[in-house]
């Protein structure tokens, strides 16, 4: 267990493109602001242009195993991220409270950092599922919350570097794990196989922004009320804790809706 857990540590946390991680704005690859905007905008411009152009159907044979790789590899991309931050938070930095309130002015370096850039990225590569529901056709799951998040969220990273933002490794490792489950959901389902527990994602969601109010308490005792000056990020929390607060709302409905038609049809089908 030791050898294992050696290893981890080396490859996740000590390794020296991990350890000498440093986000240098206009020189780390997709660091501009330019890059945020341009990548924002043509993730609008292209959903909202290929929802609305008639475009050639796609057999399910040829999709099926595509969206099955993009699971799989988000599934996998996901916990690695979610092990590699949890171990970065135990084993590198000064202190464990540092993951709840950086001190002022925190360089945006080390592996705390290169997992909040590699979390940046993923979010890049997440677009795909997008493009997978208008090539499948399924406009139903097109919703506002689902382009909503997919565009926000990824602003939301890049602040987190930017601003070298206080408490996002917690939000990294649940988010990274709320979506071990969501993309293992996905990926049975494409080879048919349809668990029970998809209320559990929704659920899981909702739970990890609530979690993230109640720890954001702690971040605001410790900014306004510590002794240190302040924690870091605290402008990039803001626009966090809107965003969140949004999610939360829009999944709260997703949610009440989803469910209720859900129980509304069972309760038809019994009558009848």
């Amino acid at each position: 267990m030791n050898q294992i857990l050696s290893v981890l540590r080396y490859w996740l946390v000590n390794h020296p493109s991990i350890l000498k991680f440093e986000w240098i704005q206009g020189q780390t690859f997709a660091s501009t602001p330019l890059f945020l905007i341009l990548t924002v905008f043509t993730y609008l411009f292209l959903t909202f242009l290929l929802s609305h152009i008639p475009i050639p159907s796609f057999s399910p044979h040829f999709l099926k195993p595509i969206s099955a790789l993009h699971n799989f590899v988000l599934l996998i991309l996901s916990f690695i991220m979610a092990l590699g931050c949890t171990l970065s938070s135990i084993y590198h930095v000064p202190h464990l409270h540092w993951i709840i309130c950086f001190p002022p002015h925190t360089p945006p370096v080390g592996p705390l950092f290169f997992w909040a850039y590699v979390f940046y990225l993923s979010k890049i590569l997440e677009f795909i599922d997008t493009l997978l529901i208008i090539l499948t056709g399924s406009f139903q799951r097109l919703t506002f919350l689902h382009v909503y998040h997919h565009s926000t969220v990824l602003i939301m990273c890049y602040l987190w570097l930017h601003t070298s933002q206080s408490l996002f490794p917690i939000a990294l490792v649940t988010n990274a794990t709320v979506h071990v489950i969501m993309y293992g959901y996905y990926f049975l389902c494409t080879f048919g196989i349809r668990p029970k527990w998809k209320r559990l994602v929704t659920d899981c969601q909702i739970l990890q922004f609530v979690f993230s109010f109640v720890v954001s308490g702690q971040m605001l005792y410790d900014h306004f009320g510590g002794s240190a000056g302040g924690c870091s990020g605290f402008l990039g929390w803001c626009f966090n804790a809107v965003f969140n607060g949004s999610l939360l709302a829009l999944f709260i409905n997703f949610h009440l809706k989803s469910y209720a038609a859900n129980r509304k049809k069972r309760i038809e089908s019994k009558t009848q």
